[in-house]
Parts: C-alpha cells; sequence; structure tokens
C-alpha cells in the first residue's frame, strides 16, 4: 500500500480548504528620482529648475523693459507740455430751468364759451316778437305751429327758473346757467318767472323785457311765449329748447 494514503476502513476526512495566495504588496509610487537614476537624475533635476529660473528672469526683464519705456514716454510728455497749472474757473453748475407757467386751457375754453354765450342788454328783440299782446318768439325756420302748442301745453314743464328779487346782472347770469344746465340735462320745456313789476320803481316790469331780449340770443332757445294764467300769466314764459345735443358754437 502507498505511503499517505488512507486506510480503506478509515473514515474520509474532509480535505483542508486550498491556502489562499498571500495578497500582492502595494506597488510604492514612484520617487521623483528613481534611486537607480543616481548622479544622472539629479543633473537632470537641476536643468530644469535652471531652466525655468531662467524663464522668469526674462519675464521680469521684458516687464522691466515696458516699465521703463512708459515712464520715458511719460517724462518725454512732460517735457514737450513744459508747467501747467489748472485753470482758475469757478465749478460749474447746470443753470436751473424755470418751468414754463401752465397754461389755463380749460380755463381758456371756458372763457371762450362764456363770451359766445355772452346776452346782452342791448338788443332789442321787438323786430323778432309778434306784435300780440304775448309778445311770443320762434327761431327763424321754425313753424308758427310749434308756438301754438307750446302755448296750449302740449310740452310738460320740466325745470323751473325764478328770478324775483334779482338784480338785472343777477338775473343775466342765472338765466344763462339755467338754460345751459337744462340743455346737459336733456330738458325741452322751461318755465321762467321774471313777475309782473308790481315792486319795481313805476309799478314796469323791467325783467320782464330783458328777459324775452336774452332768450332771444340763445342759440338754445327756438321758441317762447308767455305762460298760461295757471303757470303764471304774464309774469313768466315758457321756454322751448332745440331737440338733441347741446348747440356746439363756433370756434373763434
Amino acid at each position: 500500500m502507498a505511503k499517505n494514503l488512507p486506510h480503506p476502513s478509515e473514515p474520509k476526512r474532509p480535505r483542508a480548504a486550498a491556502a489562499k495566495p498571500p495578497p500582492a504588496p502595494a506597488t510604492p509610487s514612484k520617487p521623483l528620482i528613481e534611486p537607480a537614476a543616481g548622479l544622472a537624475g539629479l543633473g537632470a533635476l537641476r536643468a530644469a529648475l535652471k531652466g525655468d529660473a531662467e524663464r522668469r528672469e526674462r519675464e521680469r526683464a521684458v516687464a522691466a523693459q515696458a516699465q521703463r519705456e512708459a515712464s520715458a514716454d511719460a517724462d518725454l510728455f512732460r517735457r514737450e507740455i513744459g508747467a501747467v497749472a489748472p485753470l482758475a474757473a469757478p465749478p460749474r453748475m447746470p443753470p436751473a430751468r424755470t418751468p414754463p407757467s401752465p397754461v389755463p386751457v380749460q380755463t381758456r375754453l371756458d372763457e371762450e364759451a362764456v363770451l359766445h354765450e355772452a346776452i346782452s342788454d342791448e338788443f332789442d328783440p321787438e323786430v323778432l316778437l309778434e306784435t300780440d299782446e304775448t309778445l311770443s318768439y320762434c327761431r327763424p325756420g321754425i313753424s308758427q305751429e310749434v308756438v301754438r302748442k307750446l302755448r296750449r301745453g302740449a310740452w310738460i314743464v320740466q325745470a323751473q327758473l325764478d328770478l324775483h328779487g334779482m338784480r338785472r346782472e343777477e338775473a343775466r347770469e342765472a338765466l344763462a346757467e339755467f338754460i345751459r344746465e337744462s340743455v346737459k340735462r336733456g330738458y325741452r320745456c322751461l318755465r321762467v318767472i321774471h313777475g309782473k313789476g308790481l315792486g319795481s320803481v313805476g309799478k314796469e316790469p323791467v325783467l320782464k323785457g330783458k328777459v324775452r331780449a336774452w332768450l332771444v340770443q340763445k342759440a338754445e332757445v327756438i321758441a317762447f311765449c308767455q305762460a298760461r294764467a295757471h303757470d303764471g300769466g304774464a309774469g313768466a314764459v315758457l321756454v322751448l329748447l332745440q331737440p338733441g345735443a347741446q348747440v356746439v358754437h363756433p370756434k373763434s
């Protein structure tokens, strides 16, 4: 029987696990100069350091040369222009701009409108009024039937102005404003109470004639007549305004 073999009657033994090979040693980093290089490696390092030093020296020389040339140019410029001194001028400040005066556009338009709407006391309406006792009026182009319907009450009175106790100037301004506002509101028929003049000097109805003269001058008025008895009679006048938008006065 061969040596080192188990006897047939012996139980089998488990084989021992194969031994793992030992880990390979880590490769050390290569030194800057290999030990085997010896003096040759030192010579290469010395040459590299010398080349780097020469390069830096050349750069410094170039920078110094550029500085010398710039300094020489500056010296030449100063010698050429000679001595200089700053101007003795006061410090400059931007002049303050005076803003233009505001243009009162709306005020000007209002004044122009007042001029167009102005009514004069010197106007004589007698040439335009009917000669009957009611002194009715209708603008040219308006049928007399309009006055007859106004007198019969075909239009409902929508607004009223009472001029009792007012002076002539106050009454004129009040009447102009009353007509202007009535046109804006779209009114057609108005009543203006001027009184019968019973409290005036000489018992003369001063405002009666003035009101009719003022109404004739208003472009918005197309007809008027004396009011009926229950609407004021001889102390009031019914006024008919033109339909549609308010009157646009031509520009001057």
